[in-house]
């Protein structure tokens, strides 16, 4: 059983949310569609609360820039385009990045992994990072009442369900499938290759095994 990320999964994770540390981007962005306002590694602010972002963020920001952040806590879509511009001089430095990143973000994107998906955990730790990276990004929703957003989470109930009835294997072509929500020539070529890279990523866990 698993509860850690392998080392390929988190390095898969920190890759497509910031590249590396020279390509890091210490202001605060916002990367379209429902986003709201993202700071340091993959942290979006728009599916967080004021006294979340005062309580992590507190100790290694100050309390002016804090105030800030936690003035855009849940503004999502495109409402955070200007709320991000508006913070373009905040900085947070990398440091405090990775700090976040391995203190909050992360554990809670493998809780959410493992009470989303029942038996991830009981998988290979490639497997297991490679679903915790589809959390890290996309969220831990598997239903909706609204009609348009479920058909959105159909690979996320395929994948619990191939776990749940033990057809891990069938896992990487769901992943794959996601590719529909971005169409080639969208604009959103890095999603596309987010996922065949998780795909990949949970075939090796699974050829080690």
């Amino acid at each position: 059983m698993t509860t850690q990320l392998s080392p390929a999964a988190e390095a898969l994770i920190v890759t497509f949310e910031v590249g590396s540390k020279s390509e890091y981007n210490s202001h605060p962005t916002w990367s379209g569609g429902a986003s709201g306002v993202t700071i340091g590694i993959g942290c979006d602010l728009g599916y967080w609360g004021p006294v979340q972002v005062g309580t992590v963020w507190g100790p290694y920001l100050s309390a002016g820039v804090v105030k800030r952040l936690q003035q855009v806590a849940g503004i999502k879509g495109a409402s955070a385009r200007p709320a991000a511009q508006a913070l373009a001089d905040i900085v947070v430095p990398w440091e405090a990045a990775c700090a976040v990143f391995d203190a909050t973000d992360m554990p809670d994107a493998i809780t959410q992994t493992r009470a989303a998906f029942p038996g991830v955990a009981d998988l290979p730790a490639d497997c297991f990072g490679a679903l915790a990276s589809v959390v890290f990004n996309r969220g831990s929703q598997i239903t909706s009442s609204d009609p348009a957003q479920a058909l959105r989470r159909i690979e996320m109930a395929q994948i619990r369900d191939a776990i749940a009835e033990a057809r891990a294997r069938d896992v990487p072509a769901y992943l794959r499938a996601m590719k529909r929500l971005w169409p080639a020539g969208s604009g959103e070529d890095g999603l596309r290759t987010r996922r065949d890279a998780e795909a990949a990523l949970f075939e090796r866990g699974l050829a080690a095994s």
